[in-house]
């Protein structure tokens, strides 16, 4: 509107801001006579139904809050962040209320990197100490100690080009390669260490020719058996599942790192060399001296027993065997997070406030009775958005517990018996245990929350409930079983509403409407949102509270029809208390139940392995009723088919690149069959050590690979080229082992050392990369007796005959 000079908007006022705006308005006439809604209703200030709630062990309810990071969130800045919204936001809450945090991923993410950073560390001590020992000087072995943070350096440039945060798995990949890491630098500067040792040739060629004809030397050998080291983990890129997320940043690691360390070795190490190493002595360190005076004779004798040599090699061969049959075999190391969590299951017909109170009593007598849980968080039934659904029955209870050293009993598995023995005070309570993390990773990929799920799919769900308890029964009895669990799937009341379509259909009423109009009067039906501020508050009409409590009364509540008239819902459907079940599952467009399990104490192939022959026995299935094993087992499985595909294409490429590193099939065949040979002892380091054949360790004989062809690589083609340069078979092979003893022991036993500290690492994440460094350590013991007595025998083998014609 035009008001002189100014120009007037004209805004309607009509939104409703307060409930009194609710009860004014009008619904309709009476004659003269308006009708409103507080004239017909009662507007006041409710809640939305409950079908979840949160308990703390104080003995109180409470609201929880789940911050949720989106894919490929840096989880250490998202905590932070969250950190300090909520100290922002800790001003503004109502009086007596306070936001306490009693699950921090944080932490856990703090504590795994902990982990790893100090195996780092403790290895790369431990690598200095060896090439001291081993070079006999300072210089030497500093010189070779650069490639490791040059190399460090390069790969977190690739991880950071490529995406790749460092956590646990990354962190843990270049912890693996950290020992392989100096394999070329060990093998340039010791070359370059004994060419300057020599007077004799150093008195007649310039010292930086001496440098770069050492490194010519040896760069086709580094550079091939670094390359077959990386070949053999690319194949660990098409790992599926959880398997593929955890050893995808590990391989990929291990490649940045190695092709990192290969460049820094050919490129930078020798002009570092060539200003650190300016006098070297003619004599060798006392290591080396003393391993030569152990290894010639031993040599010499091998060479004139060769038959023994194949005896006691092909015992061991088939000893490893006969192990490797008896090993257990599992998916993954459980790690350790450091939280506990109980689920624990109710009756299915229990209130959402009796399932509360329940919980209440079960965290008190925790708390009363466990001196090592601090506080307890439980939530029951599903959030308001349905994220985690769940029964009313069903509950989640962490726990945040006490540092490990102020811990009464010896270990985690002594806690959780404890803990069972309060939770079998409590009739009617099942229970299992978990951890955060564990048991998100198992409901996203299987569904389910143990190391075994049982699946039973059928038709008939009383028929799928039957057979499910006598699983669970067969399960109980098996060895090893630990935390059997079923959903308890009966004895839900239900008040069921029988419709009667002819006489819902003369009253002009439909099954629809009916559904509608009785969800509105019990659940509450929402019609408009009024604005308070920022603040978005639903306004919802529901049913009077008695209605919602009394069958009775529900049953006669009046329906209106479109002529005005009201009837009571009886006269249209017939309501009577029935027992049903609680849920009907489905999976792939079937019906199924489930079975879940936790193994402690044995092997999860194993016990599955018993366990499917069992309850075959013992469980007839009806026609059309069929069994699937899932969980952890079903990872494992398809781990095992993938791997018994990666393992071939490594081997497969391995033999490639000696192939064109010799030119020669023979020599090829030469270096490759100490391969096998060398996994005898990763399989005695598992059997052993009681560790089971996982994901993990598999990884470890994959690395082995690589590491024992890098040495077979570089002593055969030094054999090679004292043979190029005219000596006769048999010596070029007593003095090009003997010449290459010391390379060799360093590159084993750098790599086997750097791999300790996470043998004895007690930290998250330790657990997983524990059964990989055993199968690398007790690799590396046979690899490097193989390559430094077997290779010179086979080599003899294979071309002595040519040699000594030649």
């Amino acid at each position: 509107m035009d008001v002189g000079e100014e120009a007037l908007l004209v805004r309607i006022e009509g939104r409703l801001k307060t409930a009194q705006d609710i009860e004014s308005i009008v619904v309709a006439l009476r004659g003269e006579v308006p009708v409103r809604v507080g004239d017909i209703a009662e507007v006041r200030i409710g809640h939305l139904t409950r079908y979840g709630a949160v308990s703390d062990s104080s003995g109180k309810e409470a609201v929880q809050g789940l911050v949720l990071a989106l894919r490929g969130a840096n989880a250490r800045q998202l905590v932070e962040g969250v950190k300090e919204k909520l100290a922002e936001l800790e001003p503004t809450l109502p009086d007596g209320a306070s936001v306490s945090v009693f699950y921090n991923r944080g932490d856990l993410v703090e504590r795994a990197v902990s982990t790893v950073s100090t195996a780092l560390l403790e290895a790369t001590v431990l690598i200095v100490i060896v090439l001291i020992l081993f070079l006999g000087t300072f210089r030497s072995a500093l010189t070779v100690a650069l490639s490791l943070p040059l190399a460090a350096s390069i790969t977190f440039m690739l991880m950071h080009q490529f995406d790749m945060s460092a956590n646990l798995m990354s962190l843990g990949g270049l912890a693996i390669a950290i020992g392989m890491l100096v394999d070329a630098a060990v093998v340039v500067v010791e070359n370059i260490v004994s060419h300057l040792a020599d007077k004799k040739h150093a008195r007649q060629l310039p010292r930086l020719h001496i440098i770069y004809r050492s490194v010519r030397e040896i760069s086709t050998p580094v550079l091939s058996g670094i390359l077959i080291i990386i070949i053999v983990f690319l194949p660990l890129l098409t790992l599926q599942g959880l398997e593929g997320k955890l050893f995808t940043p590990v391989a990929l690691t291990i490649v940045f790192a190695l092709a990192g360390a290969l460049l820094v070795s050919l490129t930078v190490i020798p002009v570092v060399a060539s200003f650190l190493l300016s006098n070297v002595g003619e004599t060798e360190p006392w290591l080396p001296r003393k391993l030569h005076e152990i290894y010639a004779p031993s040599l010499t004798w091998a060479l004139a027993n060769s038959r023994v040599v194949f005896v006691a090699t092909g015992a061991a061969f088939a000893l490893a065997i006969v192990a490797y049959l008896t090993l257990g075999k599992t998916f993954m190391p459980t790690m350790d997070e450091g939280d506990i969590i109980v689920q624990t299951e109710k009756l299915p017909s229990i209130t959402l406030e009796q399932s509360t109170e329940l919980d209440i009593r079960v965290q008190q007598a925790i708390i009363e009775n466990v001196p090592e849980v601090l506080r307890t968080v439980a939530r029951a039934g599903s959030d308001e958005i349905g994220l985690d659904p769940m029964s009313l029955n069903e509950t989640d209870i962490f726990m945040v517990l006490k540092p490990r050293d102020e811990w009464s009993v010896d270990s985690k598995d002594d806690l959780k018996d404890r803990i069972r023995e309060v939770l079998d005070r409590f009739p009617g309570v099942a229970y299992g245990f978990t951890q955060p993390i564990d048991m998100r990773v198992n409901e996203m990929l299987s569904g389910t929350r143990g190391d075994i799920a049982v699946k039973i799919f059928g038709e008939d769900i009383q028929t799928l409930t039957d057979l499910a308890k006598e699983v669970a029964t067969i399960l109980e009895a098996i060895p090893g079983s630990e935390d059997v669990y079923i959903s308890e799937n009966e004895g839900m009341q239900y008040l069921q509403v029988d419709i009667d379509r002819l006489r819902a259909g003369r009253s002009g009423l439909s099954n629809d409407e009916l559904a509608d109009l009785l969800r509105a009067q019990v659940e509450g039906l929402r019609l408009d949102v009024i604005q308070e501020g920022i603040r978005r508050t639903p306004v919802i009409i529901r049913g009077a509270q008695a209605l919602r409590e009394s069958p009775d009364e529900f049953e006669q509540l009046l329906i209106q029809l479109e002529n005005g008239a009201n009837i009571p819902l009886s006269s249209v459907a017939d309501l009577k208390r029935v027992e049903g079940f609680v849920s009907v599952k489905r999976e792939r467009g079937q019906r199924f139940s489930v079975v879940q399990a936790n193994v402690s104490g044995r092997d999860l192939v194993g016990f599955v392995d018993e366990a499917q022959k069992v309850v075959a026995e013992n469980l007839s299935m009806p026609a059309g009723y069929f069994t699937q094993w899932g969980g952890q087992f079903e990872n494992q499985q398809r781990a095992a088919a993938r791997f018994a595909i990666v393992i071939p294409v490594s081997l497969g490429l391995i033999f490639l690149m000696l192939f064109s590193t010799f030119g020669s099939i023979k020599q090829a065949v030469l270096v490759f069959m100490t391969v096998p040979f060398a996994l005898i002892g990763g399989v005695f380091a598992l059997w052993i050590t009681g560790e089971y054949l996982s994901v993990p360790a598999s990884v470890g004989f994959i690395a082995l690979l690589g590491i024992a062809v890098l040495n077979g690589v570089v002593m055969v083609s030094y054999i090679n080229k004292l043979r190029d340069s005219g000596l006769p078979v048999w010596q070029a092979v007593t003095d090009g082992a003997a010449r290459r003893l010391r390379p060799v022991m360093m590159t084993a036993s750098i790599a086997s050392l750097a791999l300790i500290p996470l043998l004895f690492a007690s930290g998250p994440g330790a657990e997983i990369q524990k059964p990989l460094a055993i199968v690398v350590i007790g690799g590396l013991i046979t690899a490097t007796l193989l390559t430094l007595i077997l290779l010179p025998i086979l080599y003899l083998r294979f071309e002595g005959m040519r040699g000594e014609q030649a």
